[in-house]
């Protein structure tokens, strides 16, 4: 497993992140949670990211579990605030209030003193940003925060925020957008304002919620146990639609055999193009099965022939979601 350095500051994490992201209704058993924990620290995965509202603090907690007894200065944590997950009106955004009881709720599902990296999980418009950066700053030097990021911020955001940071004394280092050979929005403003602030991108979404595993087939129903087979809701439905199209699907098609011929799998390819981007300083992944964990892992360290890399822009280019630069 590879390392990299997160942003400008003197922190590495593995070039795979492992997401344990549970939905509020998931019913994956806990053991299988756990063994795909534990195979994603066999396979020399040292970074893993979650967030209070995943599983409404089940992800954390069963996180918490599969890093007992791991040396606590092997392994980065990252967690996030934001989305309702406590009581009353003050029970989400990104108040001082919230953000300190939603990190103290979060240490104790995770059974730490710290987070490595706490993360603003969205913009919050409804309280001013200085609130909000105090808040982090106080939690940093009270030692149970190490590293401040975002997800899903606009650069106008990020740019506003940085400054801020940096006159508080706290480290803004990272953005976790997302990002894929198929939604590649972040490219036209996103990523460069990252690039020239010092901010490293950990992309989630890598595989487009697992279009670009391959398991869609066009002309074929989603399978039963896959989140295209599930119900769709929200903005995850709208995401999965616009891509569970038999064009998109033939397309994503036609990169298997590019990818045999490079000793890939269709998700190993997708997890590189990603790791391969400027700036980018690791790569969020997800499983349901230990197996994949062990796919995907090994994606680290994959350098892209310069053919290949032209092969699947020339496929995925004309399918993909692009954002405006000048937007």
């Amino acid at each position: 497993m590879e390392h990299r350095y997160l942003g400008r500051s003197g922190l590495r994490i593995s070039e795979i992140v492992f997401g344990n992201l549970l939905y509020p209704q998931d019913s994956t058993p806990d053991g299988t949670v756990l063994a795909c924990l534990r195979t994603a620290l066999d396979e020399g995965i040292t970074t893993f990211d979650t967030a209070d509202i995943y599983g409404m603090g089940r992800s954390e907690e069963l996180l918490g579990r599969a890093l007992a007894g791991e040396p606590r200065d092997g392994v980065v944590i990252c967690t996030k605030v934001f989305f309702p997950a406590g009581n009353g009106p003050n029970g989400s955004g990104l108040s001082r209030k919230h953000v300190r009881e939603g990190l103290e709720a979060s240490l104790r599902r995770l059974g730490t003193d710290y987070v490595d990296l706490y993360t603003a999980h969205r913009y919050d418009p409804n309280t001013p940003l200085e609130e909000t950066m105090l808040a982090f700053a106080d939690l940093v030097r009270a030692g149970k925060v190490l590293y401040m990021g975002v997800s899903e911020w606009t650069p106008e955001q990020i740019g506003e925020a940085a400054p801020l940071a940096k006159e508080l004394g706290i480290h803004l280092v990272y953005n976790m957008p997302q990002y894929s050979a198929l939604w590649r929005e972040p490219e036209a403003r996103v990523m460069p304002a990252c690039e020239r602030l010092g901010i490293g991108v950990v992309p989630y979404f890598t595989l487009a919620q697992g279009v670009l595993s391959g398991k869609y087939l066009p002309g074929k129903p989603a399978p039963e146990d896959s989140r295209g087979g599930a119900e769709l809701v929200g903005g995850r439905a709208k995401f999965m639609r616009r891509f569970l199209v038999d064009d998109v699907l033939e397309r994503v098609q036609r990169l298997a055999g590019p990818a045999s011929e490079a000793g890939l799998t269709l998700p190993q390819l997708a997890i590189a193009w990603v790791l391969r981007q400027p700036g980018v300083a690791g790569a969020v992944i997800g499983a349901s099965r230990p197996e994949q964990v062990r796919e995907n892992a090994a994606a680290s360290g994959v350098e892209l022939a310069p053919g290949l890399v032209e092969r699947i822009d020339e496929v995925l280019g004309p399918v993909a979601e692009y954002g405006a630069a000048d937007a």
